[in-house]
């Protein structure tokens, strides 16, 4: 397995939250903005597996709201680094819900966010193996 690829297994990162009252809007519903928050901690998480160094995000790409989650839902967040540059990383990240009664989950929510390495000056860095 190359470096690339190891590191790439290991970003993968797996979050499961349960929605509360207070995470949700007038009509019940996930807000958009929390799920953005979620979304942004799960690349943050896969983005620093990936690099071992400090990172920041940089932006965020499109992002699709598929079906709605409710309060009481089940989610799974999922990021995984797919794109590597010379400081940047740009990881996808999926909400999934469950359904915990048959076990199965729905693709809620999907976009990407690019990542970058910094040094303590918040100055872009190289990632290992990216010279």
């Amino acid at each position: 397995m190359t470096e690339h690829a190891s590191r790439t297994e290991q970003s993968r990162t797996r979050i499961t939250k349960l929605v509360f009252p207070q995470d949700t809007n007038p009509i019940g519903t996930l807000y958009g903005g929390t799920a953005l928050q979620w979304m942004d901690e799960a690349a943050f998480l896969a983005a620093t597996r990936y690099a071992r160094c400090q990172v920041v995000t940089v932006s965020m790409g499109r992002v699709d709201f598929k079906v709605s989650i409710p309060e009481g839902a089940i989610v799974e967040l999922v990021g995984e680094v797919v794109r590597v540059g010379r400081s940047s990383m740009t990881v996808n990240v999926k909400i999934l819900k469950e359904d915990t009664r048959a076990s199965t989950q729905e693709l809620a929510i999907e976009g990407s966010l690019v990542m970058v390495a910094v040094d303590e000056n918040l100055r872009p860095i190289p990632l290992p193996g990216q010279s």
